[in-house]
């Protein structure tokens, strides 16, 4: 048993060693965004450095005021060093100045750049990791764990080469005022450092528990607002309100115990501090009495101790930041050294303006090892023809498209595009030359010319508007209060389906792609904007190599080419009156939704 114990204390302490080390080298790196403002620095730690220097005087001269009023009487001397403290502390009032504003800039600039950083990996990543991670955790890191960091990597620092600065001089200058004083009183701090290294632990660990919490709740908002329709329509709002309420009570249990921990510390160093005042008190009287130091020399000692105790007392609460700070920077930390699974290949080359000859080569894809999706697929597509992909859900016509624009990466097999492999050329060069429709438009929080702009952002407005009339969108644009320079809401929640789509397709034929990809774009409207939308699809169609997804067949019977898919696999192709001819799975899913609507 003893054995036991002793393999597990080992064990424990060399987690610990691994850990400090860990924690030294994220905590090195995250210093290093603040080396570009060295400038900024240097200015805040000369200023700091002066500032303390001044501070450390001021108690010499306190104790020579006593000196001079109660022993010598001297007003004229009374006066010259009440003068000397006014202006030291006017000299310190300029440079703390200096020092906070300098500070405050590195700090906001050190956030600001470590969250443009974190957002621009974060949004190279694939939709493979969207797929695997919740919108709100990742926001979350965004925001709060990036916050969490600012007072880290500035203030907190130099707060503690002040504190540092203080309590190495004070204790000098206390040792120089009376050595045997000064020996007592500092007896007492390794128990205050031990104190400090052990309940520090309990924090950091209370601390990374609190903004995990803090990710959930942060997730539940996000979710609940982003389906707000779907809660209103289910009436779900007590159930919504029920999951989040529990999400914060868990982020208030867990603050409260990092709170617990933090109160226990601040006021038992405070208290070990303060004690030795106390001490400083007697012992400095008896040293009074004993002719060994003045009473103006005590009055300095004592100012000297609090100048020590306070650093002693502050360390415990930067000290607690700090292991705060530290959960925060490697959760960032985490993110930005996770890779893209989807990124240039070092000998990626730019795709050329393409003609659109789409092959797939014996094709397989798996999400993971346990989920095959795709099967050995083999697939020409023609500069200009119109693909339809059709099969029952589940069949991988959304997948199979989503290989296109390398959304996803196939397992085996290659995709070639007018004979290159998608994997040798660049994303960029090649998303360029797809567009994408999908059955859910997804537009922006901004006006309908930037929503429509986002296609091809250096277009004009002329082009915009043909992009529009094309789409048959410019007439209900124009209907509206502000025309092209109306607000469209969140998600574009102020328009209606078919407005949505219709400017969708505005911006994939602003983009004038050469691959178009079409996932059910009519299958949620009405049959007016249905027709709308059909005659702006066909405009868009025109001399593109296009792949739709068809859900409901009767929109894809003037397609070039269909092809059926089954558990992964093409069980048939060809065109739609040749799939009727063959009476095979094409046909038994036309004829379900032909009976369908016979019977609606």
């Amino acid at each position: 048993m003893f054995r036991h114990r002793r393999d597990r204390q080992i064990s424990e302490t060399e987690e610990n060693i691994r850990l400090n080390r860990e924690h030294l080298t994220s905590y090195t790196r995250l210093l290093s965004y603040v080396r570009p403002y060295t400038g900024r620095m240097v200015l805040a730690l000369i200023t700091l450095f002066l500032s303390t220097l001044l501070g450390l005087v001021m108690p010499l001269i306190v104790g020579s005021v006593v000196d001079v009023v109660f022993v010598q009487t001297s007003l004229d001397l009374l006066n010259r060093f009440t003068l000397v403290l006014l202006v030291i502390f006017l000299v310190r009032a300029v440079f703390s100045f200096i020092n906070r504003y300098s500070i405050a800039f590195v700090g906001e600039r050190v956030v600001a750049d470590l969250r443009r950083q974190l957002y621009d990996h974060l949004i190279s990543f694939s939709l493979r990791f969207y797929a695997d991670h919740r919108t709100g955790e990742i926001v979350s890191r965004v925001t709060n764990d990036v916050t969490t960091l600012q007072a880290a990597v500035t203030e907190n620092v130099i707060a503690l080469l002040q504190q540092t600065l203080t309590l190495i001089g004070g204790v000098v200058f206390l040792f120089w005022l009376d050595w045997r004083l000064t020996s007592i009183i500092l007896l007492g701090i390794p128990i205050v450092t031990l104190t400090m290294v052990y309940l520090g632990r309990k924090i950091r660990t209370a601390a990374r528990n609190v903004q995990d919490r803090l990710a959930e709740a942060t997730g539940v908002v996000d979710e609940s607002f982003g389906g707000i329709r779907i809660v209103k329509s289910f009436a779900r709002e007590e159930y919504e309100s029920n999951r989040f309420g529990a999400k914060v009570e868990e982020t208030f249990a867990a603050a409260m115990e990092r709170a617990k921990i933090s109160a226990v510390l601040a006021p038992l160093i405070g208290f070990l501090a303060f004690m030795s005042i106390t001490v400083t008190i007697w012992f400095g009287g008896y040293e009074v009495i004993q002719g060994r130091l003045t009473p103006g020399g005590l009055v300095s000692y004592i100012i000297y101790t609090m100048l020590v105790a306070g650093p002693i007392a502050a360390f415990s609460g930067l000290y607690s930041q700090f292991q705060s700070a530290l959960g925060a920077t490697q959760r960032i930390f985490e993110l930005l050294d996770t890779a893209p699974d989807i990124e240039d290949a070092p000998h990626a080359v730019p795709l050329p303006t393409i003609i659109g000859r789409v092959v797939f080569e014996d094709v397989s894809f798996e999400y993971d090892s346990s989920v095959p999706v795709l099967h050995n697929l083999s697939l020409t597509v023609e500069p200009g023809q119109v693909v339809a992909l059709v099969g029952p859900s589940g069949a991988g016509k959304t997948t199979l498209v989503n290989l296109i624009p390398r959304f996803y990466d196939v397992t085996s097999g290659k995709i070639t595009i007018d004979g290159t492999d998608l994997r040798d050329v660049t994303l960029n060069s090649l998303r360029g030359q797809i567009g994408i429709v999908p059955q859910e438009s997804i537009l922006f929080s901004d006006t309908v010319m930037q929503n429509i702009r986002y296609g091809r952002l250096d277009a004009t407005d002329a082009e915009v508007e043909a992009a529009a009339r094309a789409a048959n969108a410019h007439e209900f644009i124009t209907a509206m209060p502000n025309g092209y320079q109306t607000l469209v809401g969140e998600r574009g929640v102020k328009l209606s389906g078919g407005q949505r789509q219709r400017i969708s397709i505005a911006r994939a034929i602003l983009k004038d792609p050469r691959i178009l990809i079409l996932d059910e774009a009519t299958s949620s409207l009405d049959s007016e904007s249905e027709h709308l939308v059909q005659e702006a699809l066909e405009r868009l169609m025109r001399s593109r190599t296009t792949f739709v997804i068809a859900h409901r067949l009767s929109t894809i019977t003037n397609a070039d080419w269909v092809v059926v898919l089954d558990g992964g696999r093409i069980v048939e192709q060809g065109t739609h009156t040749d799939l009727l001819a063959r009476q095979g799975l094409y046909y038994k899913l036309h004829a379900m939704q032909f009976r369908f609507v016979l019977e609606s």
